[in-house]
């Protein structure tokens, strides 16, 4: 098997090679590379490589840059010491994690996991995108309290209460777990970008909902979801098939 390992840290790198090679004396390392553009500039061009070992932090960014530049279908194990939130959302998209330090039993188990597969897996573009997303939501803050108009007051409003935000005729309202309504003077795509994606989603044009406000999601039908909230609303909050997928990964987080 010929690997190309993305690592920027020498000693991580080293002890890798040094693993793999215990665990298969068959395994060859083809490559090292130690940062975003050296990556970049290798997959440009043909490479023989059956499979990436992929640190997550490298020296001038992060590693799912890689491909937004470069268009890559060799299965890719990640290699981190990001904490268990964010591994979680690997685990959708990826063959395997692993968590530095890395043990021989976790990187034997990655390694049968490839070669179970059998086959290559498709390019990973959209999931990469939304997995850096998630990477960089991490380190954004996010909005806490709106303020809402009362008549001839400002009233605030705190967003671990809303319970979900919908648009109605160019309106967006934000319904609190209490069941009370309230103007957001917002566009829901403002709205959409100032709050925690990893709490509140947008499942379709209309809504984005608070996971804590999801009681179930029933299969509708070609492929769509009913999602079922508390409160309630008085209409049916509908998850196209184009959604379904990704609200349900959502979920899974």
């Amino acid at each position: 098997m010929k690997v190309v390992i993305v690592e920027d840290e020498i000693a991580a790198s080293e002890n890798l090679i040094y693993l793999l090679e215990s665990i298969d004396d068959g395994i060859e390392v083809l490559q090292v590379l130690d940062s975003v553009a050296a990556a970049v500039s290798y997959f440009s061009t043909p490479t023989d490589a059956e499979l990436i070992f992929m640190d997550i932090h490298l020296a001038d960014g992060i590693s799912f840059e890689i491909f937004d530049q470069v268009q890559l279908t060799i299965p890719v194990i990640f290699t981190t010491a990001y904490d268990q939130y964010a591994i979680q959302a690997f685990k959708v998209n990826s063959i395997d994690y692993l968590l530095k330090p890395i043990s021989e039993e976790e990187l034997e188990e990655g390694i049968d996991k490839y070669r179970n597969m059998q086959v290559k897996q498709p390019p990973l573009d959209d999931h990469i995108q939304g997995m850096l997303e998630l990477i960089q939501a991490k380190n954004k803050s996010f909005k806490n309290t709106y303020l809402i108009q009362k008549r001839d007051e400002l009233i605030p409003l705190k967003v671990q209460d809303i319970a979900f935000f919908y648009i109605e005729t160019g309106i967006v309202k934000a319904v609190t777990f209490s069941n009370q309504s309230h103007i957001v003077n917002k566009k829901l795509e403002d709205v959409e970008n100032e709050i925690d994606p990893t709490i509140f989603h947008r499942v379709n044009r209309q809504f984005i909902v608070n996971r804590e406000a999801i009681v179930n999601i029933k299969f509708y039908f070609n492929g769509k979801l009913i999602i079922n909230t508390n409160p309630p609303f008085q209409e049916r909050i509908v998850a196209s098939k184009a959604k379904a997928n990704e609200v349900k990964n959502w979920m899974n987080l």
